[in-house]
């Protein structure tokens, strides 16, 4: 299964939400596996309520637009200074 721009950009924020969360919540739990996995469940949590919201500048509409105006910029930057 192959993912699209989108899907991929939910999984990296996942996965850093995770990394911060699993470390200090290792710590502190003392090694409880209930526990890591609570952190796990919200780590993912956070990223899937902004992948649901279609007018999030990340995930939503509005990434599509941001994205296309920073190429248009790039590519202006790249002419001036040709």
């Amino acid at each position: 299964m192959k993912l699209n721009k989108e899907q991929q950009a939910i999984l990296k924020s996942a996965i850093r939400h995770f990394v911060l969360v699993a470390i200090p919540v290792w710590e502190v739990s003392g090694g409880d596996m209930k526990a890591f996995i609570y952190g796990l469940v919200a780590a993912f949590v956070g990223p899937a309520i902004r992948a649901v919201d279609k007018n999030d500048p990340a995930f939503g509409k509005l990434a599509d637009v941001v994205e296309k105006e920073l190429a248009k910029k790039k590519s202006t930057i790249k002419k001036k200074t040709k």
